[in-house]
């Protein structure tokens, strides 16, 4: 198999993905992944994925990240699954970011679905 071509990546959405990491760790969320997805796919620059303990952290992380970044000035273009709290998907353009609760990341597995991406960011 062959390595998928680099692509340059706009500083903002490499800075907006690590913010967003860095508020999910502030607000304890587990495994948290920041994956490079501009060689595999339009859809975005990187994925964010992390996890919550129960439903309502994974409201609260979601809920955290979407209003410190409206502190900065950023928002969502679109957002889903907030009333259920299971998954919880933020678009902000150039980075996805995905929360889950526990059972859903293990049975959607988006990191073995994208497997081929650069893990840029780990926090354990």
């Amino acid at each position: 198999m062959t390595e998928p071509e680099r692509v340059e990546i706009p500083a903002d959405a490499a800075e907006l993905a690590h913010r967003i990491v860095e508020i999910a760790s502030d607000k304890k969320g587990n495994d948290i992944v920041m994956l490079r997805m501009a060689e595999l796919t339009t859809m975005a620059d990187f994925f964010v994925i992390c996890s919550g303990r129960s439903d309502r952290q994974v409201q609260a992380l979601a809920g955290a990240i979407v209003n410190e970044l409206r502190d900065d000035g950023i928002r969502p273009r679109g957002t889903e699954g907030r009333q259920s709290a299971r998954w919880v998907l933020l678009d902000f353009g150039s980075v996805i970011v995905h929360v889950f609760a526990p059972e859903e990341r293990e049975f959607y597995g988006l990191e073995r679905l994208w497997s081929n991406a650069v893990q840029v960011v780990r926090v354990v």
